[in-house]
C-alpha cells in the first residue's frame, strides 16, 4: 500500500525533476534535447516552458600576443585587460503530446544549441571576438510505442528532427584603417545551415513504484550547406577580399548524444531522481570557411582556400545529475537537484567544469493544470586560455587570458495542461 502512495504522490515529479536543475552546460548547449512530456500520463497534454540563464564569466590578465597590423589585429595591449564576456539568455520550450491505446507521440519545437558572447570592441582580446551570437531552432516529432514485460512496461522510443542554424561573429582584423581613417577595421561573418536528424531509445516503466529509467540515443545533424557571407566592408587593407563582402560556405555537425535517466520512489511520497548524458562535442574543433568561388576545391585549414574559419575546439562533454523529489499535499510537490558538468575548453576557451544546485516546485490548482516554477546557482570553474597546438595547426596564438570562478544563475518556469 504504501508503494502505490509513493506512485501517486510523486509520479508527476518525473517532468518535473528536469526543471528543477536549469544549468549552464558546455560547449553550444541550451536547452538540450528533452522528450520527458512523452512519458505524461494523460492521454493529451501539452506545456509551455522558458528557461533563462544568467552567465557572470569575466576574463582577467588578458593579453595581445600577436601585435601585429595585418594577421594580428594591431597592438592592442593598450585597452581593458579584463572583460564581462558572457550575455544572458532565454531558452524557449514548446511541446504537444497525444496518446491512443500504447502509442504516444509529441511535437516539440526548442532551442537545443546556442551561444552568445560579447566581451566588446574595448578589451586587448577584440582581435579574437568582439560578439559572437548563434541560434538554432529545433522541429521534432517523437513517438513510442509500450507494452507489458514483468510487473512492467517495456516503451520503445523513436523520431525525427529539423534543425536549423544561424548565427555571426565580428572580431578586429585591423586597427590600419583606424589609423588611416578608412573603416573600424572590424570583420563580420554571418552563418546560416540546417538538417536533419533522428533519435532511438528505450524506457522501462512500473507505475505502481513510480519507477522509470530511459535511455535515448538522439543523433548527429549534419550542416553539410553551411552559407553566408564575411564582411570585410571596414576592413580595406587585407589584401584580395578588403573592401568587400564576399559569399562563403563550409560544413559542420550538431553533435549526437547519449542520455540515461532513472527515478523511483524510494518512499510514500519520496522520489529519487538521476542522470547521465554524453555529447560528442568534440565533432565542433575548428569549422573552416571557404569563399564560394573555390567550390570544387577542397575547402581545410591547410588547403590554401580557407578564408576564415569557426574555431571551438571542443572536448566531449559529460552531465551527471541527481536530485529528490517530495509531494507536500495535493497542490504542491518540491525537488532539490545537484550536476556536474565536464567543461569543454581544455586550454582554449573558456568552458571549464560546472556545478549548480538547483530547486523548485509544482503547483497543481486543478489535476488537469501544473504550474512549475525553478532557479539555480552554481560555479563556473576558474582556468585559462592560450596557445593550443591541433591537428598540426596552432591556434589561441592571438590572445590569452584567465578567469576565476565566476556565479551562474538561472530561472525556469512552465505551465502545463492536461486532458
Amino acid at each position: 500500500m504504501a508503494s502505490r502512495m509513493t506512485s501517486a504522490g510523486v509520479l508527476s515529479l518525473a517532468l518535473f525533476s528536469t526543471l528543477a536543475q536549469p544549468s549552464f552546460a558546455g560547449g553550444l548547449d541550451r536547452g538540450g534535447y528533452n522528450i520527458d512530456l512523452l512519458f505524461d500520463q494523460s492521454r493529451f497534454s501539452s506545456q509551455a516552458a522558458v528557461l533563462y540563464v544568467m552567465p557572470q564569466r569575466e576574463l582577467k590578465n588578458v593579453r595581445d600576443t600577436n601585435t601585429s597590423v595585418l594577421t594580428g589585429g594591431g597592438n592592442l595591449n593598450g585597452r581593458s585587460h579584463s572583460a564581462d564576456e558572457t550575455e544572458n539568455y532565454a531558452v524557449p520550450y514548446i511541446g504537444f503530446k497525444a496518446g491512443y491505446e500504447d502509442v504516444d507521440c509529441l511535437f516539440d519545437y526548442s532551442e537545443p544549441f546556442g551561444a552568445h558572447t560579447n566581451p566588446g570592441v574595448n578589451w586587448a582580446g577584440a582581435n579574437n571576438n568582439i560578439e559572437t551570437k548563434i541560434e538554432t531552432h529545433n522541429y521534432a516529432t517523437t513517438c513510442s510505442y509500450k507494452f507489458d514485460v514483468g510487473p512492467g512496461q517495456l516503451r520503445l522510443i523513436g523520431g525525427a528532427f529539423y534543425q536549423e542554424v544561424e548565427g555571426f561573429k565580428e572580431r578586429l582584423v585591423s586597427t590600419l584603417p583606424i589609423a588611416l581613417g578608412t573603416g573600424t577595421g572590424v570583420g563580420r561573418l554571418d552563418l546560416e545551415g540546417n538538417g536533419w536528424g533522428w533519435r532511438a531509445g528505450i524506457g522501462y516503466e512500473i507505475p505502481e513504484y513510480a519507477m522509470r529509467a530511459s535511455l535515448v540515443y538522439n543523433s548527429r545533424v549534419k550542416y553539410d550547406s553551411l552559407s553566408g557571407t564575411v564582411d570585410l566592408t571596414q576592413v580595406p587593407v587585407v589584401p584580395g577580399f578588403g573592401g568587400r563582402v564576399t559569399s562563403v560556405f563550409g560544413e559542420a555537425e550538431a553533435p549526437d548524444s547519449l542520455e540515461l535517466k532513472v527515478q523511483s520512489g524510494i518512499a510514500p511520497d519520496w522520489l529519487a531522481f538521476g542522470s547521465v548524458k554524453w555529447t560528442n562535442w568534440s565533432v565542433l574543433q575548428s569549422i573552416p570557411l571557404c569563399p564560394v568561388a573555390t567550390k570544387g576545391r577542397a575547402c581545410t585549414a591547410t588547403s590554401g582556400t580557407q578564408l576564415t574559419s569557426l574555431d571551438l575546439l571542443y572536448q566531449d562533454g559529460w552531465t551527471v545529475s541527481g536530485g529528490i523529489g517530495h509531494k507536500f499535499n495535493e497542490q504542491w510537490t518540491g525537488a532539490v537537484s545537484l550536476t556536474w558538468d565536464r567543461g569543454t575548453s581544455h586550454g582554449y576557451g573558456s568552458q571549464t567544469d560546472t556545478w549548480t544546485v538547483g530547486a523548485g516546485a509544482a503547483y497543481n490548482p486543478t489535476e488537469n493544470i501544473e504550474w512549475r516554477v525553478a532557479g539555480a546557482l552554481g560555479v563556473l570553474t576558474s582556468g585559462s586560455s592560450g596557445v593550443l597546438v591541433q591537428d598540426g595547426v596552432t591556434y589561441g596564438n592571438d590572445v590569452s587570458y584567465d578567469f576565476d570562478n565566476d556565479l551562474v544563475a538561472a530561472i525556469s518556469t512552465s505551465i502545463k495542461v492536461k486532458f
